[in-house]
């Protein structure tokens, strides 16, 4: 089942003294893209998070992001006394200021609050795993739902392109019939000067120049081809862009060959269908 490079995922889990949510946001690129955000506290797991996101989302433009709200009294910063302090007696000799506009001051200064730097325990680390891993799920689901209306997609315009070259097939023999008349037109003021079986041979050489039997069976083969890709297992938007790339080479060859209005504008049909295709297959994973 194909899948879409468009997703997103968001979960939100409550620790004691925190509310983390997790974000995830996917959309079209030809390789994996990944732009994370997460307060410095977690850039510890930053690799390992790339690393399962990687591995489960293969490519697109991705970004995660990770956001703490402190809900407990739990806090790693605290003021520095003595240097606010210090800060404010400096500041009484240079400054005419009350103490709480002073304090406003001092707090601002450099050295004025202390952070520690926390580590993530281990029991929070699962927790939080078990949350990406589920956004990551949610996400993939996304791009499941996404995939299954670009497969409905993709089957209306290849039955659409079967319709194209079954008109083809059908009005072919009057194309060719119009191919030898234009030629025997063409020459028939010299005709009864050339040698009769040369002639013939002649015709038969550029009637054969113009046929497209087997561009026809080509054609009808990838679009066959395209369709059981479609049903595959695994999502394969480049395999599928390179089947695109075989049929339009087998589209345009039978328009270079056509030299016949009706059938010229049938191939302008067929390239306009493949191009929405082609369009939508920007997208697919």
């Amino acid at each position: 089942m194909i899948q879409s490079m468009t997703g997103y995922g968001k979960t939100v889990i409550q620790l004691p003294t925190r509310k983390i949510s997790i974000e995830i946001k996917s959309l079209n690129s030809k390789n994996l893209d990944l732009n994370a955000r997460m307060p410095s506290t977690y850039r510890v797991k930053e690799l390992e998070i790339r690393k399962r996101i990687a591995a489960k989302l293969v490519r697109g433009k991705v970004d995660f992001a990770l956001y703490v709200d402190v809900t407990g009294e739990e806090t790693s910063s605290s003021i520095n006394k003595s240097v606010v302090g210090s800060y404010m007696n400096q500041l009484r000799e240079v400054a005419q200021a009350t103490e709480g506009e002073l304090l406003q001051m001092a707090i601002r200064l450099p050295d004025a609050i202390n952070t520690e730097r926390e580590d993530i325990n281990e029991d929070e680390w699962k927790q939080l795993s078990e949350v990406i891993d589920t956004t990551l799920d949610k996400l993939v689901q996304y791009r499941t739902e996404e995939g299954t209306s670009l497969k409905l997609d993709f089957e209306k315009r290849i039955e659409n392109l079967n319709s194209l070259l079954k008109e083809v097939a059908l009005i072919d023999p009057e194309r060719i019939e119009n191919v030898r008349v234009k030629l025997e037109k063409g020459v028939s003021d010299i005709k009864e000067k050339v040698d009769e079986n040369r002639f013939e041979q002649e015709l038969i050489y550029y009637i054969e120049k113009f046929d497209i039997t087997e561009e026809k069976v080509r054609l009808s083969n990838h679009l066959d081809y395209f369709v059981s890709t479609l049903g595959s297992k695994d999502s394969n938007g480049k395999k599928l862009g390179f089947i695109c790339q075989e049929i339009g080479r087998e589209i345009n060859t039978i328009g270079s060959k056509a030299n016949f209005a009706p059938m010229q504008k049938l191939v302008v049909q067929m390239k306009d269908e493949l191009e929405k295709i082609k369009e939508q297959m920007l997208n697919v994973l």
